[in-house]
């Protein structure tokens, strides 16, 4: 499967379990660690797990390998490594206070407006 699904898998899987301010970054060009890097914010700790766990069963249903999951236990940012694809799941002053969208400003954001709701 491309990384162009699995992050439309990602996004559809955050945006059902009401994930806010969702964007992607194409980052291929400016890193060598992904394709895409996906980003969203959550209200709390119990709204980051929900996304986080819906993006990993909807990856997994379709046979996407979840290499890593990093500070599920903070509950504060949450980084979920699809190989291709990573997606940041934030509270929303985490966000800001990274402001990973600044950091890679080199890389065009991908419209993903067509698979959310």
């Amino acid at each position: 499967m491309d990384s162009q699904k699995v992050l439309e898998i990602a996004v559809k899987a955050a945006d059902s379990k009401r994930a806010e301010e969702i964007v992607a970054l194409d980052v291929h060009e400016v890193s060598l660690l992904a394709d895409y890097f996906m980003i969203c914010q959550a209200t709390s700790d119990r709204q980051i797990n929900a996304i986080v766990d819906e993006v990993v069963e909807q990856v997994e249903k379709a046979q996407v390998e979840v290499k890593r999951i990093e500070g599920k236990d903070g509950g504060k940012w949450v980084l979920i490594d699809l190989g291709d694809v990573i997606v940041h799941v934030f509270q929303s002053s985490e966000r800001a206070f990274y402001n990973l969208e600044k950091l890679w400003s080199d890389a065009p954001m991908v419209n993903v407006n067509e698979w959310v709701s």
